[in-house]
């Protein structure tokens, strides 16, 4: 019999940043909320949830997942049984756990744990973090007891009366930044400069990374600076090119990225769901580049929901070459519209998404085990 006031909570999440840490900030909102919660991730192997869940202190569980090829390729022969294996893992775990309630936060893995869920009657939750709804969850909506938003024009592509918009959790720390002097101390950087963040997410940006690599003189020359993360993958080639340029800091990765916007003046990155997220907690104005390459173009939605109230400019990466260096010299000479922009984004922000979506999940993770209950009563 499940025990209504220890609710056990199956989160599945995976792929890239974007979805891991949202789950793990709600899941530590329910840990504050219900501190004898069980909690359990889902993830897959060899993907940075493997190291990420750990760390922040919960279990996490394999699921076998498999992404469809694009293009003709001999891995997409196997694709079948994966799906089906993965399907079956599902099942097995959420019994295996005795889960109350399955929760989606995006990737791979979703797809197949909450079809378990909804296969074998488990009520579940997912969280949306983009504008334009992928395929997985535009089809596990149906299913779903609530479905968790971030901006409202995902209203346009999912079922009536499941969205509740309470936008993406964010880490905490980023809720509250240290000042600005002590941010660029620690990132040695002068605090009398005007400071440009660029970051192409998690993983970087070639695109990003070459053209600033070709313009980084120009942007420089009036005394900018530069906080570049390049991405680990392309460091060593964006340094070796790059030579010695005393107003750039370069680095593969940022760990605190409360110093990066405290220290920022103006951001350029992608656009994707939890970087517009987190510019909009933090208040900072940015020039917004959606990568070309993923699903249904979801960034450019992301990007254009940003710029239509003011809080980011939008700039395609087919334009990058011919108007980058324009737009951030427009930006960065102009510290009212600046000013603007922050306020902007601060009027969209949602700091307390974690918070709203804990309790959402706890309160349907409750009414389920109302209904086991009531369910072996009558069994």
């Amino acid at each position: 019999m499940r025990d209504p006031i220890r609710p056990r909570v199956l989160f599945a999440a995976g792929g890239t940043g974007g979805h891991v840490y949202p789950a793990i900030a709600i899941a530590d909102e329910i840990r504050r909320m219900k501190p004898e919660s069980a909690i359990m991730f889902a993830g897959s192997k060899g993907r940075m949830e493997w190291q990420a869940v750990p760390a922040a202190g919960y279990q996490i569980a394999p699921v076998t997942v498999a992404g469809l090829q694009r293009r003709l390729s001999l891995a997409n022969l196997a694709l079948p049984f994966k799906v089906v294996r993965g399907f079956a893992q599902s099942v097995s775990l959420l019994r295996a756990f005795d889960a109350d309630i399955a929760v989606g936060t995006g990737g791979y893995t979703t797809l197949p744990v909450l079809a378990a869920a909804a296969t074998i009657g488990i009520p579940m939750v997912i969280q949306e973090q983009n504008a334009y709804p992928g395929v997985a969850n535009r089809l596990l909506a149906r299913r779903a007891k609530q479905v968790h938003i971030a901006f409202t024009e995902a209203k346009n592509h999912l079922p009536p009366g499941k969205c509740v918009l309470s936008g993406n959790p964010v880490r905490s720390g980023l809720r509250t930044l240290p000042p600005r002097a002590e941010a660029r101390r620690e990132l040695a950087m002068p605090e009398d400069v005007r400071v440009l963040f660029v970051f192409g997410g998690s993983l970087g940006s070639a695109a990003i990374n070459d053209v600033l690599l070709e313009n980084v003189h120009r942007i420089t020359s009036d005394g900018t600076w530069i906080l570049w993360q390049t991405g680990k993958h392309y460091f060593e080639r964006v340094r070796d090119a790059l030579g010695d340029r005393p107003a750039v800091r370069l680095l593969p990765y940022v760990d605190r990225m409360d110093l990066a916007y405290a220290a920022s003046d103006l951001v350029l990155g992608r656009a994707g769901a939890i970087t517009c997220s987190e510019l909009l907690v933090t208040g900072t104005p940015a020039v917004l580049v959606p990568s070309p390459n993923v699903a249904a173009d979801h960034q450019s939605v992301n990007a254009r929901s940003l710029a239509e109230v003011g809080a980011a400019v939008h700039l395609p990466e087919i334009r990058l070459v011919d108007e980058l260096v324009e737009t951030l010299r427009r930006l960065l000479d102009d510290e009212e519209l600046r000013v603007r922009m922050s306020a902007a984004a601060r009027s969209m922000a949602r700091p307390d998404a974690a918070s709203a979506i804990a309790r959402a999940i706890l309160e349907v993770a409750s009414h389920g085990s109302d209904a086991a209950r009531e369910g072996e009563r009558h069994g």
